[in-house]
């Protein structure tokens, strides 16, 4: 069973950095897409950002580009997302995702984490 494990949420001022990691578990992921979303209180889930399989290839909402890095660790199945420069706006539960196809893991990716809390105070 894949289980999708985030960390590293918490509160921070704005201009602040938070590094958040997502832990796959249940089988091996290295030919997997990987990514995040995040929800804000009132709105829709959107997608953040995505890494291809071999992390050579990456892509972000045009909300975060330059502030927010994806990488990932395919020896400890794990995607990392670096956010520096916070913003109130980027105030959300943050979801780690999961999926074969790069094109549904931007989208409708198959597997889902349980979210951490991000906070930016002004």
């Amino acid at each position: 069973q894949v289980q999708l494990v985030e960390s590293g949420g918490g509160l921070v001022q704005a201009g602040g950095s938070l590094r958040l990691s997502c832990a796959a578990s249940g089988r091996t992921f290295s030919s997997y897409a990987m990514g995040w979303f995040r929800q804000a209180p009132g709105k829709e889930r959107e997608f953040v950002a995505a890494i291809y399989w071999n992390g050579g290839n990456t892509y972000y909402a045009d909300s975060v580009k330059g502030r927010f890095t994806i990488s990932r660790d395919n020896a400890k199945n794990t995607v990392y997302l670096q956010m520096n420069s916070l913003k109130p706006e980027d105030t959300a539960v943050y979801y780690c995702a999961l999926d074969k196809n790069i094109v549904l893991v931007t989208t409708r990716p198959g597997y889902w984490g349980q979210g951490t809390q991000v906070t930016v105070s002004s």
